[in-house]
């Protein structure tokens, strides 16, 4: 009986905290295996009956689209009126912003823009629902005044 030996994985580069993780491009432009630059498309102010046959064939007129997303409500399935259009060349999407900022599809006027990674998005909506974990009103890290003991 012959044994067969599985080929081992490829090494990752570790976090520091003991847990293996792969390390991903931090830039908006994203490098695939062939080393072609990548581009990520915000598409704002969509009409809700656009599909993703319809807006690849609007961004495939001005070069190679890769991935076509649309955001949906989790809970209805409505599309929320925004997407995404991941397209394989950084100059033709460049293109395609220039070319389609501000046209109208299905009536609306279109709004693109690369989208911007989440890290660097405003924290404005991140307190919503009190998402402070455990940090409360008592803490004053970084602040030189602490509070006073109550007076009785």
């Amino acid at each position: 009986m012959a044994r067969t030996q599985a080929m081992p994985a490829p090494p990752r580069e570790s976090d520091g905290r003991g847990s293996q993780q792969t390390t991903t491009p931090t830039s908006l432009d994203d490098v695939t295996e062939r080393g072609i630059a990548m581009k990520n498309l915000y598409v704002g102010n969509l009409p809700n009956s656009t599909t993703e046959a319809e807006l690849r064939n609007v961004f495939e007129a001005h070069g190679a689209v890769e991935k076509i997303t649309l955001v949906t409500d989790r809970d209805t399935g409505r599309s929320r009126g925004f997407g995404f259009v991941e397209m394989t060349n950084a100059s033709e999407a460049d293109k395609a912003i220039a070319a389609l900022n501000g046209t109208d599809l299905g009536g609306r006027t279109l709004t693109i823009n690369e989208a911007k990674p989440k890290s660097d998005r405003s924290r404005s909506g991140s307190h919503r629902f009190g998402g402070q974990g455990s940090r409360g009103r008592d803490d004053y890290r970084g602040h030189p005044r602490q509070p006073r003991e109550p007076r009785w």
